[in-house]
């Protein structure tokens, strides 16, 4: 499944951090960032909370532009190995700046100065999504609202919000999101991950987005399951991540078949692909192996992601053309 050309809408930036590279920002600085690595090397933790500790610790090491310019170059590196060609990742100020526009400015220029090194090596297209951090509340959410605002373009295209779903709720947010749908931005959330229906539906109503980072809970309310079919609101599913914290034992427990099978529009992603021990790859020959789904249907998948990406119609073109040459 490595050649099939792949579009990814769901990727934590710092979260596709390879553990290798944290190791070594840590001791170029001397920065001592406890047990968060197994005897392999790899992340480790148990369950969410813990998982959010170490997605912490293992970012708070990542203090410069050129920390972040190299860390984009690895994660393209890995993304491009696995035949994506198109990626939206999320970043978010309240890492890259403390959600000071001049310093998420340079923050900024470093990833897009790496992104477009790894265009002209690797063939693949990055762009960003803007997103707060639910648990770090609704003030601090208009700040990064603002700094997405004032760097919106053919490069920002998004506005979205990741962090503990478990946390207030998706209307605490709506001034942040109601700045950056002003601003010409293209808006989703994390919902129905922990939470279950209701959290969806008030994302859509709340919020307002076109959407949906996880949204797996929709199946347990057929009414909204019909809703996204019906309204083609697109659920960013990340598999790999949902078995691997606990939201469902086993992938053929998952419901993303179901859920495309009921004409929602599903995409695939790795969310954080080290941390989840996956890679685009993985995430398709697992599916592969256990829905009996062929290259056919990832073709249909891909598509499907290639129009929901909040790019340029320019942008989106190029990828389409991408996908449609591999199906020749």
């Amino acid at each position: 499944m490595t050649d099939i050309p792949k579009v990814e809408l769901h990727l934590h930036l710092e979260g596709a951090a390879p553990s290798a590279l944290i190791r070594d920002i840590s001791r170029e600085k001397s920065v001592d960032i406890g047990g968060i690595f197994d005897a392999d090397g790899n992340y480790a933790y148990k369950g969410f909370d813990q998982f959010l500790k170490v997605y912490e610790a293992a970012t708070s090491v990542l203090t410069t532009p050129e920390d972040y310019r190299r860390l984009t170059l690895a994660v393209l590196e890995e993304c491009a190995a696995h035949g994506v060609v198109y990626a939206e990742t999320f970043i978010s100020p309240d890492f890259c700046g403390d959600r000071e526009v001049g310093a998420w400015r340079e923050y900024l220029h470093a990833i897009q100065e790496a992104a477009d090194q790894a265009e002209r090596s690797d063939g693949i297209l990055l762009r960003g999504v803007v997103t707060c951090v639910r648990h770090f509340g609704p003030e601090k959410a208009k700040e990064t609202a603002l700094c997405a605002a004032e760097t919106a373009g053919d490069w920002i295209v998004g506005f979205g919000m990741g962090g503990a779903e478990t946390m207030g709720r998706q209307g605490d947010f709506t001034y942040a999101f109601d700045m950056a749908r002003e601003a010409g931005l293209r808006l989703t959330t994390h919902a129905g991950e922990w939470r279950g229906p209701q959290e969806i539906r008030d994302a859509l109503t709340d919020l307002k987005v076109e959407r949906i980072g996880h949204g797996v809970r929709a199946i347990e309310d057929p009414s909204l399951v019909d809703h996204l079919a019906e309204t083609g609101v697109v659920l960013e599913v990340c598999p790999g991540s949902n078995i691997s914290l606990g939201v469902y034992n086993s992938l053929k427990d998952h419901p993303v078949a179901k859920l495309r099978d009921a004409g929602v529009p599903v995409t695939v992603s790795t969310d954080d692909p080290p941390f989840f021990h996956t890679t685009m790859t993985r995430e398709y020959d697992m599916l592969a192996e256990t829905f009996g789904w062929s290259e056919a249907e990832f073709s249909d998948l891909n598509k499907t992601a290639a129009k929901a990406a909040f790019c340029t119609d320019e942008t989106r073109e190029k990828v389409l053309k991408k996908l449609e040459d591999a199906d020749d």
